[in-house]
């Protein structure tokens, strides 16, 4: 039972054409809903396979990891900690602590304090950019090297 142009007839109903049209790009609710918990779905697969994987990842790690720590106790700590003395300067320099910024040992030779105290200044001269307090703890060390030196 169709009428001229306004409605249609499906198995006995009948339905306007608005309403008909089967190339809507109008979603249902429920079509919107299916997708979204698809995804909701697929995401939270995503979510877990990541996990897993961590976790097996960690656990192949893990041997790795205490063998590595263990390597690293067995080195020396001069290895990791450079050869800088970490400290301030004492109140009265001592020959332990002028050997220490100069570099050299507290019985080296009066030539060697010289080239020591020689090579350091260069880098640390005040007219080159240097602390003038470093300057004059170089020059106290050495001071205190040479007045100790007989040689």
């Amino acid at each position: 039972m169709a009428n001229a142009g306004s409605r249609v007839s499906i198995e006995g109903e009948t339905m306007r054409y608005a309403e008909y049209n089967s190339q809507s790009k109008i979603r249902s609710e429920t079509e919107i809903d299916k997708r979204l918990g698809g995804t909701l779905i697929a995401v939270g697969l995503g979510v877990a396979a990541a996990g897993f994987a961590g976790r097996y990842a960690f656990q192949l790690w893990k041997p790795l990891g205490q063998v590595l720590s263990q390597t690293a106790k067995k080195m020396p700590t001069s290895t990791f900690s450079s050869h800088y003395y970490k400290g301030g300067f004492d109140q009265k320099m001592t020959k332990r602590e002028a050997s220490l910024i100069l570099g050299i040992s507290p019985t080296s030779t009066k030539s060697k304090v010289r080239d020591a105290h020689r090579s350091i200044m260069v880098l640390n001269h005040p007219d080159k950019g240097g602390s003038p307090y470093m300057a004059a703890k170089i020059n106290e060390a050495k001071d205190l090297l040479d007045k100790d030196q007989r040689r």
